[in-house]
């Protein structure tokens, strides 16, 4: 309630207690909420949803989160950099929904990430993936053996310089001369169009959430879009069923 409703923690107490019924003998206070809310284990994945021997293609991405709701206005009268977060999702472009998570500053490359989300999905979940759809920025050498050793078919767009060498990656060299031969072919052959798929789920989530977090400390900060992310997930469910 609120992370939907955009609450702070006293308005969010003043709810609960004029919502609550007689039957209740106590309340907790706004800063007693904010501790609990803090220690929550929150788990964006819901395993019952997801059989383990299905194959499934995800599309990875990454979006910037404002640490502060203050404005551009200061930024500019005071010259202060503020500076934001970074979302790296993992997301099932059938289910639409979001699968891992991790959250970095704005200085992590988003190529960096990959193996992580990847890790999270094919180890900790036992999950199958059969292909994963991303933009140039994870462009390398490095991402493209970590899907080949996991079993997993690249569709990866190469930046517009990329050119055939012996010392890369054979997967990446042949995405090098399909791209280069016919660009459209080879996006269909991977359905790359699906990748807009993730773009869509972070406008949903910026929407009806908001593009800024509340929490001061990073691991707080983390808490409160992991939060987020459950509940899109949950309404995403309630919505295809």
């Amino acid at each position: 309630m609120r992370v939907y409703f955009h609450l702070p923690y006293r308005q969010t107490e003043g709810v609960v207690r004029e919502h609550a019924s007689s039957t209740l003998s106590s309340i907790p206070d706004y800063s007693n909420s904010s501790r609990r809310i803090n220690r929550l284990d929150i788990n964006i994945n819901n395993k019952n949803n997801n059989n383990n021997d299905d194959y499934f293609v995800i599309a990875v991405d990454s979006t910037g989160i404002k640490v502060t709701n203050r404005g551009e206005w200061i930024r500019h009268k005071w010259n202060v950099k503020r500076g934001y977060l970074k979302i790296h999702v993992a997301v099932d472009i059938k289910k639409r929904k979001i699968i891992s998570l991790d959250v970095t500053s704005e200085q992590v490359h988003d190529g960096k990430v990959l193996s992580e989300l990847i890790d999270d999905i094919t180890i900790n979940q036992n999950q199958t993936v059969e292909s994963v759809i991303v933009d140039s920025s994870y462009d390398s050498n490095r991402n493209f053996q970590l899907l080949s050793f996991k079993g997993i078919r690249p569709a990866i767009k190469v930046r517009k310089n990329s050119i055939y060498k012996k010392t890369n990656h054979y997967l990446r060299n042949k995405a090098v001369q399909s791209q280069k031969t016919d660009l459209q072919q080879w996006k269909d052959s991977v359905s790359y169009g699906k990748r807009w798929i993730v773009e869509t789920i972070f406008s949903c989530i910026k929407r009806m959430f908001g593009e800024y977090v509340t929490a001061i400390r990073f691991e707080n900060m983390v808490k409160e879009i992991m939060l987020k992310v459950s509940l899109y997930n949950w309404f995403q469910s309630i919505t295809i069923t």
